[in-house]
């Protein structure tokens, strides 16, 4: 295995380039060479412009695409481990019955695993960037090094915690920001505003504002939490993160599905410290309504893209995310020009950036940004002929079309192969170790989830 740490100028030569995406329309350069150094993008030329300038490596990138590599704005990495192991429940059963009392099995070696086992199956989507929000993240954040990949990851607490949820949280932030030569950054991670109480919530947004981090918290998640939550207190999530100061420190709220139109003009007044994750199939296989993306690019509120956990998404894979939000939002709004193939691009690169606050460093391929980015394979059948890119990134490219993956100016992920990761190894770990993690003989209800 190559050591990730190594930085290195590179020369990327003879690919095909998307170098522009706005909500209407995309860029695509022929056939150019993107230069690197220092982990950085230094230009992109013309490839028989001139010579390459001196650099460490040169990759043959002929027959691909370039494409920003991708973020998944919202997910909970360890739980890969739990795949397919609570299907066709409602939620009240997903949470209390099966994932709650499973989680109380982990292990720190448990959480490593799986997420050694989630960085391995985004790396090869060309994810080059994950968003966390769980727990043992020391563990999280030591894989994040190992491998390569980029992260913002928070240790998650609940009301239950009571403050020294919150020192946890802060104090992890704190020690871990920075690491992996800056691909780590960190959030604080309240759990939801249905499981930390008004006060815990206030005192986060005030550790937040102190330290400069960010918020991560699961809000309005559904409809039915946004009727129980006005039933019980008044107002909705969203106020309550409101209220609290949350959405004024700045915050990634995740999934917002019961986000309501009295919400947005809320959302709109901190629109540029304020983003919201999706993450379309799991409110499918949920039975949930779906982020309404439409209101929420009025209110000017970036929207990015995420798998959520494994255990209710099942991959880890955000193109298929960009498929069923493009698809998703045209029965929403039972309108077939909205959401475009534009649109859906845009959320997947520049809003996913935005929504964690990492606007202009990641999500575009232009010169200042990091060298995030993958290589897709054009030499497919089911990608053949390209009369438009962004219908083909949008509903034809999978996850498997990625050859190659680099992170940070860094190859993880090279003609196909893991390079920071022993596959075969990983995954005989995997299943010698992950069967006791599924005992629920033991479980009960862990934290009440109302509706």
């Amino acid at each position: 295995m190559s050591d990730p740490e190594r930085r290195s100028s590179m020369a990327i030569r003879g690919c095909d380039v998307l170098v522009r995406v706005t909500p209407d329309d995309v860029e695509v350069a022929r056939d150019r060479t993107i230069l690197v150094r220092d982990g950085a993008i230094e230009a992109i030329v013309p490839s028989g412009a001139a010579a390459t300038p001196a650099v460490d490596e040169v990759i043959d990138a002929s027959g691909t695409l370039a494409v920003p590599g991708l973020i998944n704005t919202h997910t909970h990495a360890p739980m890969v481990l739990l795949r397919g192991a609570a299907e066709d429940v409602t939620i009240e059963d997903w949470f209390n019955r099966l994932i709650w009392p499973m989680e109380t099995n982990l292990t720190p070696a448990l959480v490593r695993l799986g997420a050694q086992l989630a960085c391995a199956e985004m790396l090869a989507a060309g994810v080059t960037t994950f968003v966390d929000h769980y727990f043992a993240m020391d563990e999280v954040a030591d894989v994040v090094v190992a491998t390569g990949i980029r992260a913002d990851l928070g240790s998650a607490f609940f009301g239950s915690d009571g403050p020294a949820g919150l020192e946890r949280s802060l104090d992890f932030a704190r020690r871990r920001r920075g690491d992996g030569d800056g691909r780590v950054t960190t959030s604080l991670a309240p759990h939801a505003t249905y499981t930390v109480d008004d006060d815990l919530l206030t005192a986060t947004a005030e550790a937040a504002r102190t330290d400069g981090l960010r918020i991560h918290v699961h809000a309005a998640e559904s409809m039915d939490q946004t009727r129980a939550s006005i039933e019980q207190h008044g107002i909705t999530p969203i106020e309550v993160l409101a209220r609290t100061g949350v959405l004024d420190a700045g915050a990634l709220i995740a999934h917002g599905t019961g986000i309501t139109p009295a919400d947005l003009p809320r959302l709109a007044a901190v629109a540029d410290r304020v983003g919201v994750a999706t993450s379309p199939k799991g409110y499918l296989k949920a039975a949930w309504s779906t982020t309404p993306i439409r209101g929420l690019r009025e209110a000017g509120v970036p929207v990015g893209l995420a798998t959520d956990g494994a255990a209710i998404h099942n991959t880890l894979d955000v193109w298929e995310s960009v498929r069923l939000t493009a698809l998703i939002q045209k029965d929403h709004e039972h309108d077939p020009t909205w959401l475009t193939r534009h649109q859906a691009l845009h959320h997947a690169t520049v809003q996913s950036a935005a929504a964690i606050g990492q606007a202009g460093r990641l999500g575009v391929l232009e010169p200042g940004a990091r060298a995030d980015l993958a290589l897709i394979d054009l030499q497919a059948a089911h990608l053949r002929p390209i009369h438009d890119h962004a219908a083909m990134l949008v509903h034809s490219v999978r996850a498997s079309d990625v050859t190659t993956t680099i992170v940070d100016g860094r190859v993880v992920y090279r003609d196909r192969r893991l390079t920071t990761i022993d596959l075969p190894a990983l995954l005989e770990e995997v299943d010698r170790e992950v069967g006791a993690l599924l005992d629920v003989s033991h479980g009960t209800r862990i934290q009440t989830y109302d509706h």
